[in-house]
């Protein structure tokens, strides 16, 4: 197998397409072998579908799953008593849910790669931490949704943490003019999710009138967006009601799913998504789920070489999105760098504070 503590030697965005491509081809090959193993629903779909892994070439050619699988199927590589904790993906009532099965490997996996990745826009140094969100999301942490287990992922990069919402959602505001004092100065770790922060902490600091100054903050956000789009917020109107209503003005949104935690794809400067080296996006043909050239929209399918628990290393999502072009965007990190257009058309609503947003 791999060394994969060795490849997390490598900076985050450091290999060109023949580099990743051959990296990429050989792990996975590898870990869908693993996964056919150990999982026996998994063996029995590539059976199913005639799969021949001596015959692959390209990790393109690798079989991928529908994300909705993990709603309809217990998938899992590792035994009952190796599971240390269980993901359920977003979901409002009545609603399935993933559930994703991890061990104590894939947990520490997905913990170093996230901090190589976030690191590249935060820097190595834990940031005071504002977690736009409340801390009654986190309930069980054996058993708790992707919104809490991206509050508890990111968490790593802050220090001195502090929740900006109390339990009913209401903007803790005496709190956070503390919090800023105590700060004042500092650069501080800003992170939520997108709807959330528009309903919860935009709207009420322009309401109540209170500004604080963030200009040296730096906000992550993710996930909400179909919310917004029925409100016509775009990302740049996002952008600039932060910055009316508390300066800030380094803003990095992110692309991810419950189904491959810990495998993100950051927002660069330039508004552009990129996939780091532990992880790839393929754009499909919806009538063939043949590959689709760059500039050309599809169906995005998520590449990532975390997934060691359960066989969610190739994913087809239930969005559609376009490359916009490889080892060429302006910010300089190599790889695919792409956009996501929105959900096929009756996809649920699933969105991590999408879903919250549905029971308001």
């Amino acid at each position: 197998m791999i060394d994969y503590e060795k490849c997390l030697e490598n900076p985050p965005y450091s290999l060109g397409k023949e580099e990743k491509e051959a990296f990429l081809t050989k792990y996975l090959l590898e870990l869908t072998k693993h996964h056919k193993e150990s999982c026996r629903p998994y063996e029995k779909i590539l059976e199913a579908e005639n799969v021949n892994l001596n015959n692959v070439c390209s990790y393109e050619e690798l079989p991928f799953l529908p994300v909705r699988m993990f709603k309809d199927m217990e998938l899992r590589s590792i035994e009952e008593e190796e599971i240390k904790k269980t993901i359920t993906s977003s979901g409002t009532t009545g609603q399935q849910v993933s559930r994703i099965y991890l061990d104590q490997k894939t947990s520490m996996l997905q913990t170093k790669t996230l901090t190589k990745i976030v690191g590249d826009f935060l820097g190595n140094k834990r940031l005071p931490m504002l977690i736009l969100d409340s801390s009654a999301v986190l309930k069980d942490r054996k058993m708790f949704s992707a919104r809490g287990a991206g509050i508890l992922g990111f968490s790593i990069f802050g220090r001195d943490k502090m929740y900006a919402l109390n339990e009913n959602m209401e903007l803790d505001l005496e709190g956070l003019q503390m919090f800023l004092e105590k700060h004042k100065g500092e650069k501080i770790f800003l992170f939520g999710f997108t709807f959330m922060i528009w309903q919860y902490f935009c709207s009420e600091l322009e309401r109540t009138g209170f500004h604080p100054d963030l200009s040296k903050g730096v906000l992550i956000h993710g996930g909400g967006w179909k919310k917004l789009d029925s409100f016509h917020i775009s990302s740049k109107a996002f952008k600039e009601k932060l910055r009316q209503v508390c300066g800030i003005s380094e803003v990095y949104d992110y692309y991810g799913m419950a189904e491959q935690t810990g495998t993100i794809y950051m927002e660069c400067e330039y508004g552009h998504l990129h996939a780091s080296i532990f992880s790839d996006i393929l754009i499909r043909r919806p009538g063939d789920f043949s590959l689709a050239s760059i500039g050309e929209e599809g169906l995005i399918e998520t590449v990532s070489v975390l997934p060691w628990s359960y066989p969610g290393h190739l994913l087809l999502t239930e969005d559609e999105g376009v490359i916009l072009g490889e080892d060429d965007c302006p910010c300089k990190r190599k790889g695919k760098y792409f956009k996501v257009k929105g959900r096929i058309r009756n996809a649920e609503l699933r969105g991590c504070s999408d879903t919250y947003a549905e029971g308001i």
